[in-house]
């Protein structure tokens, strides 16, 4: 929406470190992931997956003690991940002190080295024709399962199921069925 309304850039942040972090990083164009030192952030991030959405590592807090280390165990769990062969994306690792305003020019230049990178082999493309293939398809699936709701109790449903019972139907069939009776209402 925001887009559509011709804003050049949107942030979306995010309050933690889980599944729904990966499930936002998959609409957006870049994802920045913010880790501060002796907060687990790292251990946290392997469980939740982060180190595969993330295409910016930022280390905040970078004046406390433990930043380096974070920083260096992150570039070793990054560097664990499937090899990369010349030309792919090495998601950098930025250190800042956001209360002092530092690493910030930095921070914006490794975003726009990754929009150059992905518009220079066409990443950028790929990933906005994925993610308006996959609206098309949630949206697709959330219609049928209004539809498929509205079945609980319906002769059809039950004339299904009492046929696969009897070994006249495969539940596949059955479901292809069902769903070519649905799109036809």
């Amino acid at each position: 929406m925001l887009d559509a309304a011709g804003c050049d850039v949107i942030l979306v942040e995010t309050v933690g470190v889980g599944q729904s972090e990966v499930e936002i990083a998959s609409q957006a164009d870049t994802s920045v992931v913010l880790l501060a030192p002796g907060m687990g952030d790292g251990i946290q991030a392997a469980k939740a997956g982060i180190l595969e959405i993330g295409d910016v590592y930022v280390v905040n807090k970078a004046d406390r003690d433990g930043a380096d280390a974070t920083a260096r165990e992150l570039n070793h769990m990054l560097g664990l991940g499937e090899a990369r062969r010349p030309g792919d994306w090495r998601p950098p690792i930025v250190k800042t002190v956001a209360a002092r305003g530092e690493g910030v020019d930095e921070v914006v230049e490794a975003l726009e080295k990754h929009r150059a990178w992905m518009e220079e082999r066409g990443v950028l493309a790929e990933r906005r024709l994925a993610r308006a293939a996959r609206e098309v398809e949630t949206i697709a699936v959330t219609t049928l399962r209004e539809r498929i709701g509205d079945l609980h109790g319906d002769q059809r449903l039950g004339a299904l199921a009492e046929r696969i019972v009897a070994g006249e139907l495969d539940p596949y069939r059955a479901a292809d069925e069902l769903v070519a009776g649905l799109t036809r209402g």
